[in-house]
């Protein structure tokens, strides 16, 4: 038995979801392969061949998966698929581009986000936005599965896995990377932030959620959004926390101005440790809180800046 994790990379380094991806792979029991195509791949190759748990990179490179356009990655997944129990991706956007194309081919059916390994063929997953958790089996001869990050520790370094080459699979042909617009910040990455700080409805326009900035940069924090907020346009698209955004789980979860919506808490409530401000004692929020103040955001946020000094 041996599982085959999708490496989600940017040609040089492997992004985070990869690490957390083969520690799910481990615990299906056998040897864990992690397949990098792209293009001038190599340190990226290497970066995965010193992930511990890792016992062989597969490496594919050709001009043609410098972007990793799922078309052609799909393809490359299907050819080495046959030598696998398990095809493994993070449930990123990434991922979630390329397993069902996997899972269509082979005629499987797909298991997503899932957040625990019970066995080689058994998985829990959360259903009803993160309401109830399903227990998944499965009879299919090869498994494609997507990992919800939150849910795994990210594999640390020390692993010493060959490096192998393999053909790189033709150019499909059907789609060609236009551009790719990457925003820009100093403040960590949402999804694998140690520290967020979100705003909610309650932020009450885009000029107001910068009081959020100095509170952040004391913290060291990424900044988050509740999707009324992205939605009423305080805030980018890209700051989205819960169901249909980004799904988080740092060492602490700051909500100011949330009201917190079932959908919302879906994405933040495995978060170590809840800190809730909101002018609304009855708020959901505070059903999940571990600290909750009820107050005006507008005074608490600027004396909470100040009391960090």
């Amino acid at each position: 038995m041996a599982a085959l994790v999708i490496a989600e990379h940017d040609n040089a380094t492997l992004k985070s979801g990869t690490l957390n991806t083969v520690t799910a792979a481990s615990r299906l029991g056998g040897e864990v392969h992690v397949l990098v195509a792209g293009h001038n791949c190599g340190a990226a190759a290497q970066a995965a061949a010193q992930v511990a748990g890792v016992s062989k990179v597969l490496v594919a490179d050709a001009a043609h998966l410098a972007d990793q356009l799922a078309e052609n990655l799909a393809e490359q997944v299907l050819a080495v698929a046959g030598n696998y129990t398990h095809v493994l991706a993070p449930a990123t956007a990434f991922g979630k581009n390329v397993t069902p194309r996997v899972a269509a081919r082979l005629d499987v059916a797909q298991i997503s986000d899932i957040t625990s390994v019970e066995s080689p063929d058994t998985f829990t997953r959360p259903i009803y936005a993160g309401n109830a958790i399903a227990t998944v089996q499965s009879a299919d001869k090869v498994k494609v599965i997507t990992v919800r990050t939150t849910g795994f520790d990210a594999a640390g370094a020390g692993g010493s896995g060959a490096v192998e080459s393999i053909a790189a699979v033709a150019d499909s042909g059907k789609t060609s990377f236009v551009s790719r617009e990457v925003a820009k910040s100093d403040r960590p990455e949402l999804a694998g932030a140690k520290i967020v700080v979100s705003g909610g409805r309650g932020m009450g326009s885009a000029e107001n959620f910068k009081i959020l900035d100095p509170l952040a940069d004391k913290l060291g924090a990424a900044l988050g959004a509740s999707r009324a907020a992205v939605d009423a346009g305080y805030a980018p698209n890209d700051w989205q926390v819960g169901q249909t955004g980004k799904i988080v789980a740092p060492q602490l979860y700051v909500a100011i101005g949330i009201s917190g919506a079932i959908q919302h808490l879906a994405g933040m409530k495995d978060s170590k440790v809840i800190v809730a401000v909101n002018k609304d004692a009855e708020a959901p929020i505070f059903g999940v809180a571990d600290y909750g103040l009820v107050a005006d955001l507008f005074a608490a946020v600027p004396e909470l800046v100040t009391e960090l000094g």
